[in-house]
């Protein structure tokens, strides 16, 4: 059927799936036949794209969890989200009380240079009232043709009459590095955060290494990157590999075996720690499986998705595509990265992962290692585990002593954006004259317990019901959460990490503590048979 979906849809010949499936021609010549009767014979006239959509991705639902269709605006902002750019007027939004928000201007982007200010309220784009617009439907107003101009209206605080302005669109980056500073500048580690793999990483990743000349240790932040494009991903493991070293491999049915080998000479030869959540997969696990394999690197966190699949996408001709599964990756010692699933049952997959992320599985190093496939790191000879994901060499329990329902209920329902909004409205120029410097802001700002109570307020206006002991137990947390948000929006967002990480990052922390000890805890790990 899998090869049914691409004939039907994508002109091929009818041998290529006959050589692959025997009964693929016949499958196809019903199929053809139907499709003909249903839409020349039925008694209404039929509107044949919405069923077609709907077969190919009934079709794909019974196979593995990672094909699937995606329609042509799926495909466009798929290609926008990797190919490192789209253009626009270079703002960060938010749909607040109906009222488009500037949450930041992209730097130096057309909307920064004709005036545009964060915190400003789009009430107006080319003349047409966008009061009450929908968050969805907002880039289709402000994104277009690069050169072309939108004229857009705005309301600012202090300002009696709106603004307005006229825009040229231009290309706007689309960043994949979002943070890059020093850990520890004495001990000369760096880090760096890395959220996708797209067509810029790379020249992103090394662009902020060479910020930091002459670090000596590198903390790579993969936590939350879902993965992106092979190539960057390869190009990154191969920063750290000498030249010619095997970063992953690949094989299907219908695939040819391949083997995709550093290109580069190592350009770093410190220490790496990289460090790994449930929501790091596919391209992040195959750079932190690469260094893990060869003991270039040591991994922080916890298991990884366990994303291993290999998608070609094939477009269908009317701008839509599907993206099928053609092969397996292997890490260099073999390991095979996807987590089993079972055909057909996507939901399930998919909860799984959620109960772990909930905690709901254990996932103990301990227990979970005894049933798992066992490898061996291509220069110390150390074990390492399949089954699926990677898996940590240093496990980083999950700290929830804080997190209250209250403040769960806080996060998913927005009310750290309202909040941060008003407040950042009254008191971005005060911050901003009182701590000229992200230094001083780290050093100084404190956000008062009455500030707390107006974040309380806002929650209870958006129908978060109070709950005394729940705000008691979180109100840190709180605090810290929502400085780190406000160091983003004055500063930028690698200053929003500065201040979050060494207070709330449990992984960040772990690594730096591995890296100043690196002699007592990870050389032991890298000579034959060591074990941790």
């Amino acid at each position: 059927m899998l090869c049914l979906a691409i004939i039907a849809f994508v002109v091929q010949p009818l041998e290529v799936c006959a050589q692959q499936n025997g009964d693929a021609a016949e499958q196809y010549q019903k199929f053809s036949r139907f499709y003909r009767y249903l839409s020349g014979m039925y008694v209404d006239e039929v509107e044949m794209k919405p069923l077609v959509d709907k077969a190919i991705r009934e079709m794909l639902s019974e196979l593995d969890p990672h094909s699937y269709y995606l329609d042509a605006d799926a495909v466009k902002a798929d290609r926008e989200s990797m190919g490192g750019s789209f253009s626009g007027i270079g703002v960060e939004f938010n749909v607040q009380n109906d009222s488009i928000i500037v949450v930041n201007t992209i730097l130096r982007g057309p909307a920064e240079s004709v005036g545009v200010m964060p915190n400003d309220r789009i009430v107006e784009v080319d003349g047409v009232n966008v009061v009450g617009i929908k968050r969805e439907d907002v880039p289709a107003k402000l994104r277009g043709e690069r050169g072309s101009v939108v004229n857009i209206g705005v309301v600012r605080r202090g300002q009696a009459e709106m603004l307005r302005f006229s825009i040229t669109r231009d290309y706007i980056p689309i960043n994949t590095v979002d943070a890059a500073f020093w850990a520890d500048r004495d001990k000369k580690i760096a880090y760096v955060k890395v959220n996708r793999f797209g067509s810029t990483t790379m020249t992103e990743f090394r662009e902020a290494m060479a910020r930091m000349e002459g670090a000596e240790s590198l903390i790579l932040d993969l936590c939350g990157n879902g993965g992106g494009l092979l190539t960057q991903a390869v190009d990154m493991a191969g920063y750290f590999l000498p030249k010619g070293s095997l970063v992953v491999s690949t094989e299907g049915r219908t695939v040819p075996e391949d083997k995709f080998l550093s290109l580069g000479e190592g350009e770093f030869d410190g220490r790496v720690v990289v460090l790994l959540n449930e929501a790091s997969a596919s391209a992040s696990e195959i750079v932190a499986g690469a260094l893990q394999d060869w003991d270039r690197g040591v991994v922080v966190g916890r298991d990884s998705f366990g994303k291993g699949l290999v998608q070609r996408q094939i477009p269908l001709g009317d701008g839509s595509a599907v993206r099928i599964t053609v092969a397996r990756y292997h890490t260099p010692s073999g390991r095979v990265l996807q987590r089993p699933y079972e055909n057909g049952h996507k939901e399930d997959y998919y909860q799984a992962h959620a109960n772990r992320l909930r905690g709901q599985t254990a996932d103990s190093v301990a227990v979970d290692t005894l049933s798992l496939p066992e490898y061996k790191t291509l220069i110390s000879g150390r074990k390492v585990y399949g089954g699926g994901g990677i898996r940590p060499d240093f496990y980083v329990e999950s700290d929830t002593t804080e997190i209250s329902d209250y403040a769960v209920q806080i996060v998913s329902q927005g009310v750290y954006s309202d909040f941060v909004m008003t407040y950042l409205d009254a008191n971005r120029e005060k911050i901003k004259a009182q701590h000229p410097t992200f230094e001083q802001f780290e050093e100084k700002f404190h956000l008062s317990d009455a500030d707390l109570e107006a974040l309380v307020a806002v929650a209870t206006a958006k129908g978060v019901e109070y709950d005394a002991d729940g705000f008691a137990l979180s109100k840190e947390f709180l605090r810290d959460q929502l400085t780190s948000i406000i160091a983003q929006r004055i500063y930028s967002v690698s200053d929003g990490y500065r201040w979050l990480n060494p207070r709330r990052n449990l992984y960040y922390k772990r690594a730096i503590a591995i890296l100043r000890d690196w002699d007592v805890q990870v050389e032991p790990l890298f000579h034959i048979g060591g074990e941790k």
